[in-house]
């Protein structure tokens, strides 16, 4: 079949296939004689020629997105990654974001690699993504992924999908998923290290306390009194850095387990998770 006998219609019905730029279709269908599978096929190995040979470039931009299981129970994030703002804040590119979260929540797989392998519009993310490389002409790729399962499980985007939060709340109760959303933007706000003081990892508290003993030897503090100063300092970090002690940036006279605890007797944070674009 020669390009005068590809009709503008086939090259229409292609493109609604792949998604592909008409130009692409039309040579597409040049290349492989009308055969509408294997221009399928021809536009997909462009596709992993294209991801190939960018495997080099910074993928920075892209988006965020949070998203919890029709039951509240469970949140998975994910962060795809392209080059350019201008991606970016393609409608298309965020439906694609959006599309892989959804199969993330429903599956809840291990890692990126086991998301990697669900099939996403007949073919596997993984491939999916490559398609998307070569018609969009930019590296692309899923770069975090986390899950949080927990009673009450909330989401929140932040800053035009720059940012997402997962909060899991102890109890389904009255006004969980207000109280839910308050404490994720305290958590996108303040970014803290951790739940409370005993999910803080022993390489931060040491950090953190010859931090303070330096400082508290160069302000000439006697040495015997450095250590009882600094764990002083250590208990202010952990009251301004783990979750649960920080003060409610909506109301500073509580802190966030005292917040939690107004609006129903014993309610708590299980677990957290917060991403954001590029960190």
């Amino acid at each position: 079949m020669s390009t005068l006998q590809i009709s503008a219609a086939d090259v229409n019905k292609l493109r609604q296939q792949t998604g592909a730029g008409m130009m692409d279709c039309k040579k597409a269908l040049t290349e492989t004689n009308g055969d509408f599978e294997a221009a399928i096929d021809f536009l997909r190995k462009k596709g992993a020629k294209v991801a190939a040979s960018r495997q080099d470039r910074e993928s920075n931009e892209g988006v965020v997105i949070a998203r919890t299981s029709a039951d509240g129970k469970r949140g998975v994030i994910i962060e795809l990654n392209c080059e350019t703002d201008f991606v970016a804040k393609n409608a298309e590119f965020v439906a694609f974001a959006n599309a892989i979260a959804n199969v993330a929540v429903e599956n809840a797989p291990a890692s990126i690699e086991e998301l990697g392998q669900l099939q996403i519009e007949g073919v596997s993310i993984a491939e999916a993504i490559v398609d998307r490389t070569g018609k969009i002409g930019e590296k692309i790729g899923v770069s975090k992924y986390e899950v949080v399962d927990g009673e009450k499980v909330i989401a929140y985007i932040h800053g035009n999908f720059r940012l997402g939060v997962l909060v899991a709340l102890s109890a389904n109760v009255a006004g969980a998923d207000e109280a839910g959303k308050d404490v994720a933007m305290q958590i996108a706000a303040m970014n803290p290290v951790a739940l409370d003081k005993d999910g803080v990892d022993s390489t931060t508290i040491e950090r953190e306390l010859e931090i303070a003993k330096e400082q508290i030897r160069a302000e000439g503090k006697p040495e015997d009194m450095v250590e009882k100063i600094a764990a002083g300092k250590l208990n202010k970090f952990y009251k301004d850095s783990t979750l649960l002690n920080q003060e409610f940036v909506k109301d500073p006279s509580k802190n966030v387990a005292q917040f939690l605890s107004t609006v129903e007797k014993g309610l708590t944070v299980t677990a957290f998770k917060r991403v954001a674009l590029g960190a």
